[in-house]
Order: structure tokens, then C-alpha cells, then sequence
């Protein structure tokens, strides 16, 4: 089950955030609609001589001699490798990895992809235990892409208590990266989103060693004077139009609605600063939105649209969805509750996001325990399940579902307040609790909501025949 990362990403800056928090946030969606994910955490560890073997390329890279605690979300299959995907370390740096790119031909004549090297499989693993800083993160990242290459083009964001880093790479050696500006937010879409870099300023952007060098050497800007890495590396085609830039569109629509663009612009800025502060509740519902309110909605709710419009562009919130993590590093909490991984699992206009606290021993065991056969005993089978049955039904079941996520919402944002109130001391065990507690409550809500639907999606049938009714 490869789960490679067709998805949709949004970061913030701090001073983007209603309450001062970095945020990075991806939603994971696999090439098909099944993929068992898993939550989990990695203890800490000494591994003196160490090495990482991938299944996937046949890579193997020495590591260092001590990893540091780290949450991430795996599949649970991982015959053909981990793809950790997202998570946040003990030093309260998190990273998500990745958003599927795009190189343009151009490039990759001159550098290709190959095929041994670090693909996504591996690459949460290789960094994510090692690195103090969202900036380590991109030096550590980009160290490995040079030596060892990449089969794939992907964007990877990073983030600490301060700052939000976005890399991205471009060809099988080179990479570039950027701090996003405090007072700003981004989306990324399956496309190269970089545009101007100045690497002579190293606090701000940084790339491959010799990423200067290669573009003048093949004569590879288009734009002589500027360094504009979208316009370098990136593609521009037909399909990023209706497949990825409508995204970008609908984020920027959300968070700026003084912005006058089309869901087809390739012209679009990467980063913009909110017309207002953006509040957890902004990113979910972004992640879990399809063109709401607009003639592109799939589910076709309030605005006109005929069937072509309603399927025009390719939405946020879809079947393929598999698992989302919005990485949040929050600044008006002590160091050892600031981070909070919030995990939503199956189709994301269904599911809700829970708040889970990084700095654990372990996470709840209906989120760790996925199978590879249906079982609503574990979170991810769940949502697919309801999945299944609320999509043939959704103006039906619209009201109770979006009942049962806002309330789930309210709890949640209880809860964070409620344990960061009471937890202050022997942190990794009472966090670890409070994560248990509140993710119970949630799956027990969503074991209601599924008992609600099936009965009342048997009322539904199209085939029932009343007793005494005339032949």
C-alpha cells in the first residue's frame, strides 16, 4: 500500500495565528481511497551504530547515535515502507512530509530523479528524530537529498516555536527553502509554491549547495535578474490549473475575500497575510472543505451548479482522504505542553480533529491498533465506514453530522484548555492520560453518530414495502 502524498497543505505563522502558535498542517490523501493509517509515538533511544534500510529504494543511511521522542502517523502496513508522514519531536519541533510536487522536464534533463535514494517512505523517519529546530530540519533534509537523491518531487514544511520553514525539492539533487513570514499563511497544492529567493540571506531562505551554480551553468531561469524557484523548477501545465491551483484559490478566497483571482490563475502569490487572525478552527476547515459555498461544490449544498461545474476541480475534502495533522507549537504555555498534534482520520467533511499532546508515552489504543481488514474498533475503519455510508446520503445526514464535528470541536477546544489548567507537573504521564480521555470521548461520539446513521439510513431504502400494502 504505497502511500505516497497526494495532498493539500496550509501553514501560519505566528503572528498570523489568533493565539501566537506555528502551525503546519497536511492533509494525506492516498492515489485510492484505502490506506490504514496509525498514531503513534517513538520513544527515545540510544542505537550506537545505527542504520535506516529502505524497503522502498534500497537505500541505507548511517544514523546518529541518539533519537529523540517523536509522534508520527504510519500506515499499518508497512511492507513497502513506513511513510511516517507527520509528527512532533520532544524539542517541539514538528514536520510533515510530503506534499507531491512537480518538476518541470526542463530541469530533469539535466538533473533526474533517481531511484535509490530519499523518497517520502523514508523521510520523516531519517530527520524528524534528529533535529532541535524547524531550520535543522531543512539543513538535515537537504544534506540527505544532496547525497543520496530523491526519486520524487515534494514539498516538506517544518516548524518550531518560532518559525515555519517550507522546502521543497527540485530534480533527484536539488532543493530550495524558505521561512515563511511571521504575519503570513500558504497553501500548497501539489504544486512548487517557491518564488522569490535571496540566498545571501540565510536566516530567511537556504538551498542545495550548488543550487546557483547548477541554474546558471544549464541556463535554467527564465527570468534573468530574479531567482523565482516556481518559475525555475516548477510546472505550469493544464492540469496544475484545474487539479491544484483551485485550491490555492479557495484558501486564499477564505483568508482573503478582498482577492479578486480565478480558480485557474498560475499567478497566485504563495504566501499572503490573513485579513484577520487564523484560529485552529480556520485550518480544519479548510482541510476538510470542498469549494463550500461555491457552484465547484462536489456535494452540490447550497450554491447553483450543474453536475460539470460541481466536479471541475479537484476538491479538498475527498474519498482518497486518509489521515490530516495540523502541527500546532503554541507560545502562551510552558514548553512542556505547547505541542499538540491534532489527528483527523477517513473522509474529512465527516471526521473530527482531536487534540492530542506530544510530550506522551504512548496514544490512545483505538489509534494505534489499525488493522488492514474493517474494524470499527479502531478510529481510522471507523471514519471510512461512515464514510460509506453518509457520502449516498449526505443531504440527509448533513445536520446530524455537522452537529456531531461542531460539538466534537467545542470538546476538543475544552479539553486543550482543560488539561493545560491542570497538568503541571509529571507531564509525559498526565498528558498522556488526558490524551486517552479525550479521545475517548470522541470515538464514544462517534459510535453514536454511527448507530444514529444506520438507523436511519435503513429508513431510507428505497425497497422497503409496508405491511398490507396492495400488491
Amino acid at each position: 500500500m504505497n502511500k505516497a502524498s497526494d495532498c493539500t497543505e496550509i501553514i501560519v505563522g505566528k503572528a498570523a495565528s489568533m493565539d501566537g502558535s506555528t502551525i503546519v498542517a497536511r492533509n494525506e490523501d492516498g492515489y485510492g481511497p484505502i490506506n490504514p493509517i496509525k498514531f503513534v509515538v517513538h520513544p527515545a533511544k540510544t542505537q550506537a551504530n545505527a542504520s535506516y534500510h529502505s524497503v522502498t529504494t534500497g537505500v541505507t543511511v548511517p544514523l546518529p547515535d541518539h533519537a529523540f521522542r517523536y509522534t508520527a502517523t504510519p500506515q499499518a502496513d508497512q511492507s513497502d515502507g513506513q511513510y511516517e508522514e507527520a509528527g512532533i519531536n520532544e524539542f517541539n519541533v514538528g514536520m510533515s512530509a510530503t506534499e507531491t510536487t512537480a518538476t518541470n522536464a526542463r530541469v530533469l534533463g539535466y538533473d533526474p530523479l533517481v531511484h535509490d535514494g530519499i523518497d517520502e517512505e523514508a523521510m520523516v523517519t531519517l530527520v524528524l528524530p534528529y533535529i532541535r529546530s524547524a531550520k535543522e530540519g531543512v539543513q538535515r533534509l537537504g544534506a540527505l537529498i544532496e547525497k543520496y537523491g530523491t526519486g520524487e518531487s515534494n514539498s516538506i514544511a517544518f516548524n518550531d516555536h518560532d518559525d515555519v520553514w517550507l522546502f521543497e525539492t527540485a530534480g533527484g539533487h536539488h532543493w530550495g527553502a524558505m521561512r515563511l513570514p511571521d504575519d503570513a499563511y500558504a497553501i500548497v497544492p501539489n504544486q512548487t509554491v517557491l518564488q522569490e529567493m535571496d540566498l545571501d540571506d540565510p536566516e530567511n531562505f537556504l538551498g542545495a549547495s550548488d543550487l546557483l551554480a547548477f541554474v546558471e551553468q544549464f541556463h535554467l531561469n527564465p527570468t534573468p535578474g530574479t531567482f523565482n524557484f516556481r518559475e525555475i523548477f516548477g510546472t505550469h501545465s493544464e492540469a496544475d490549473a484545474y487539479y491544484n491551483t483551485p485550491r490555492t484559490w479557495y484558501g486564499q478566497k477564505l483568508f482573503n475575500p478582498e482577492c479578486e483571482q480565478q480558480p485557474t490563475d498560475q499567478n497566485m502569490p504563495m504566501y499572503r497575510t490573513p485579513s484577520r487572525k487564523l484560529a485552529i478552527e480556520d485550518v480544519q476547515f479548510f482541510l476538510s472543505s470542498h469549494y463550500n459555498g461555491t457552484r465547484y461544490d462536489p456535494f452540490g449544498t447550497f450554491a447553483s451548479g450543474d453536475a460539470r461545474e460541481q466536479k471541475r476541480y479537484r476538491s479538498i475534502a475527498m474519498d482518497r482522504n486518509q489521515c490530516s495533522s495540523i502541527l500546532q507549537i503554541r507560545n502562551d504555555v510552558p514548553a512542556e505542553q505547547a505541542a499538540i498534534q491534532w489527528v483527523a482520520m477517513g473522509f474529512f467533511a465527516y471526521a473530527p480533529y482531536v487534540p492530542f499532546f506530544t510530550n506522551i508515552t504512548d496514544t490512545p489504543v483505538d489509534y494505534r491498533n489499525t488493522t488492514a481488514t474493517v474494524d470499527v474498533d479502531n478510529v481510522y475503519w471507523l471514519s471510512k465506514t461512515l464514510s460509506v455510508l453518509i457520502e449516498p446520503h449526505w443531504h440527509d445526514f448533513a445536520e446530524a453530522v455537522n452537529a456531531f464535528r461542531a460539538g466534537c470541536q467545542s470538546y476538543a477546544r475544552g479539553r486543550v484548555a482543560a488539561t493545560d489548567a491542570a497538568v503541571t507537573s509529571d507531564y509525559a504521564a498526565k498528558l498522556t492520560r488526558a490524551n486517552a480521555e479525550t479521545a475517548g470521548e470522541i470515538s464514544k461520539r462517534t459510535h453514536a453518530l454511527f448507530d444514529q446513521l444506520v438507523k436511519q439510513g435503513l429508513l431510507l431504502s428505497a425497497t422497503s414495502w409496508e405491511k398490507g400494502q396492495n400488491l
